[in-house]
């Protein structure tokens, strides 16, 4: 019973630790929020995923994401003005053009060119395997009669 107890007492506590703030970012907040980037410098989240209390930037950034979607402004327009803003750093993504173009390129390449590296060590090093003797008669007799002196002495 003793078990019992502390196991539903610690299941209380686990469901009172669970996360205080949850999800109460408006669907329109996330939806912009996801592709622009927290510029606290402390955390490494998006405008929609920063958790912390009191971020100087998120927090105002929200606001405004929420006042200019219910002003009708896209959301293109909305992350075209925090560009403008703050830089192509208010970007949680480099855009996919000009020198940010490798930060897409880049990765397939180095995972295609690491897999052929392996595949390439893998063929030169791999030794071929030797063929097993060829036995005359005489040496398997020779290893027969061995073998039965051997069974001979183990029965004695």
């Amino acid at each position: 019973m003793q078990k019992w107890r502390n196991s539903l007492l610690a299941l209380a506590v686990a469901g009172l630790c669970l996360a205080q703030t949850g999800d109460m970012v408006p669907p329109e907040v996330r939806r912009v929020g996801d592709r622009l980037a927290c510029l606290c410098k402390s955390c490494k989240n998006t405008v929609a995923t920063c958790q912390m209390l009191g971020c100087h930037y998120t927090a105002p950034a929200r606001v405004r994401i929420s006042e200019l979607s219910k002003n009708g402004v896209s959301d293109d327009a909305i992350v075209q003005e925090f560009v403008k803003k703050n830089g192509k750093a208010a970007l949680a993504s480099p855009p996919p053009d000009g020198f940010s173009l490798l930060a897409y390129l880049v990765p397939p390449f180095a995972a295609f060119a690491g897999i052929g590296f392996i595949g390439w060590f893998i063929r030169r090093h791999r030794k071929p395997v030797a063929e097993a003797p060829a036995l005359s008669e005489a040496d398997v007799e020779k290893y027969r009669d061995a073998a039965a002196k051997e069974l001979e002495r183990l029965e004695e």
